[in-house]
């Protein structure tokens, strides 16, 4: 059953503040998503402690935010502050935080020994005897390096690029270098006497197979890539 409200808090110079909130709708206003904060809030009444039914000064408002317009306040507190999270809302954000964060490994990362990718759910299991705990909400790219650091010690694993030789026919060209330059960077280009291009392109490792089959894709099985080197 879900919850009817939970309570969003912001601490600051010694003041605290905590409103009555919407679990679902307060988590959406913080992520960005445009809502209004009456549809948010249980009540417009800002206290210092909700469950002793303690409110918050004026003064402490005016203080901290510049008004004591409850409804102002309460959108500062939500961007700001913390909201408590159902349990389910907390194993949500998880599963997503956790999945973006073992795709970016995926893409990434390569078995040091093989300089293949590593699969996705290697990735997961490792991640699991590790032990890895993910936080829901700290950006992936901030959790990526130690979530690696981490797996290492299950599984031989390595941060690495690879370096790819394409080559692209003339009739896909233009199509080819905006494929090439959205998936890593260009080093060198050189357009052949039929038209046709060749590049080098330094792309995450685990990207290999991506970029072939997205060549593939685009010139009907004409184009060529070779992999250079991974380190």
């Amino acid at each position: 059953m879900k919850e009817k409200y939970v309570i969003a808090k912001y601490e600051f110079k010694g003041h605290r503040f905590e409103i009555l909130v919407d679990p679902d709708k307060a988590l959406e206003l913080k992520s960005g998503k445009s809502i209004s904060i009456d549809e948010v809030l249980i009540s417009d009444i800002v206290y210092k402690d909700a469950k002793k039914g303690l409110k918050a000064s004026p003064e402490s408002m005016r203080e901290v935010f510049g008004t004591e317009d409850p409804r102002t306040v309460a959108l500062e507190i939500i961007k700001r502050g913390e909201i408590q999270l159902t349990a389910d809302q907390r194993r949500k954000l998880i599963e997503e935080k956790k999945a973006q964060v073992v795709n970016l490994i995926a893409k990434n990362a390569v078995d040091p020994k093989t300089k293949l990718p590593i699969p996705i759910k290697r990735i997961e299991l490792a991640m699991e005897q590790a032990r890895v705990s993910i936080d829901p909400f700290k950006p992936a790219e901030q959790q990526f390096e130690e979530v690696v650091s981490q797996i290492a010690k299950v599984i031989p694993i390595k941060i690495a690029k690879a370096y790819v030789s394409v080559k692209i026919p003339v009739e896909y060209s233009s199509r080819g270098i905006k494929l090439l330059q959205s998936m890593g960077v260009v080093k060198k280009t050189r357009w052949l006497s039929d038209g046709s291009l060749e590049a080098e392109v330094e792309i995450p490792a685990g990207m290999q197979q991506e970029l072939i089959d997205k060549v593939n894709a685009l010139t009907k099985g004409s184009g060529d890539v070779k992999i250079m080197s991974v380190g």
